[in-house]
């Protein structure tokens, strides 16, 4: 017998209307460089009123033994659990506009069931756009404007962001397939990837993340305020800044990667990506790890959180 999606969530019973409205996700688990969705999905629920109004049956999707949740013991008894929660908010942007957003734990196992109970909320509450977001690391210097792909159900939901120039065989994801599964359904469902980095790819980067924030709201239309997040990215990009000034060393790796980087655009404007050679360059990934112990150095062996 096939499972009935409205089995594996509560609903509130107070749901206003909600036609129109864009369900934003972001998930625990998954490749997240610079924290980038996380920083995103965390700005959003502090700048902003909100209440759940979905809840996700979690003993369906969430693998305990793999992800063990924290408990508190204190002296005697256990005092505490921080249980995972898979569920919607509901949040207004500046402009008092409702919009939704999914956040928890990825799925560890039922993402078909998922992406259908997804489906299911999606046209109970009469969603027009889906949108995901996190980051990815890239070898590119920080000194460089950063990127955002894009990737949509449709053509049109992309917008001006430069694609990839190639087609690859990535592992999955949760939130992946639910864009897929909504292509497949007539749904519209769109996703953003901050290009982070490599060597801050373990750190906490805002910057990454104002970008992807920048790129949401451009896609969906919504006033989202990002002044915590601006303020947080011009400390983060300070204390790099610092970090690189106080090394010779390290000031070559970044103008090394900036070199790869230019030569790269250049070669990109033209007809032929291999108008210029890189061959005698140092590849981005060891240049990468230089800049890495550099600043585990720096910090006690530890990279620096911002």
């Amino acid at each position: 017998m096939a499972l009935d999606p409205e089995d594996l969530y509560e609903v509130d019973s107070d749901v206003p209307d909600l036609g129109g409205a864009v369900l934003l996700h972001y998930f625990d688990g998954f490749m997240d460089a610079g924290s980038a969705g996380k920083l995103v999905a965390e700005h959003l629920l502090s700048s902003s009123e909100h209440r759940v109004i979905a809840r996700f049956d979690i003993d369906r999707f969430f693998d305990y033994r793999s992800r063990r949740p924290t408990m508190t013991y204190s002296i005697d008894r256990w005092e505490d659990y921080d249980a995972p929660e898979l569920v919607v908010h509901l949040l207004h942007d500046a402009d008092g506009v409702p919009f939704l957003l999914l956040t928890g734990p990825e799925p560890d196992h039922g993402w078909e069931w998922f992406c259908t109970a997804v489906r299911s909320l999606v046209e109970r509450w009469g969603v027009r756009l889906t949108t995901g977001f996190h980051g990815i690391p890239m070898g590119a210097p920080h000194t460089r404007p950063l990127g955002v792909t894009a990737h949509a159900t449709r053509d049109e939901l992309v917008g001006d962001h430069r694609p990839l120039p190639n087609r690859m065989q990535v592992p999955g994801s949760a939130a992946a397939l639910l864009e897929f599964r909504f292509g497949e359904w007539g749904h519209d469902a769109s996703g953003f990837a901050a290009h982070v980095p490599h060597y801050l790819a373990d750190s906490t980067y805002p910057s990454a993340a104002l970008h992807l924030l920048e790129a949401v709201a451009g896609a969906t239309g919504l006033n989202l305020p990002d002044s915590d997040l601006r303020e947080a990215s011009q400390e983060a990009e300070a204390e790099i800044a610092r970090q690189v000034a106080g090394s010779e060393k390290v000031a070559d790796v970044v103008r090394a990667l900036e070199q790869q980087y230019d030569t790269f655009m250049e070669a990109s404007s033209k007809e032929s990506l291999l108008a210029e050679s890189v061959e005698h360059m140092p590849t981005a990934e060891e240049l990468g790890s230089q800049f890495e112990r550099f600043l585990a150095e720096q910090n006690g062996g530890d990279t620096p959180e911002r």
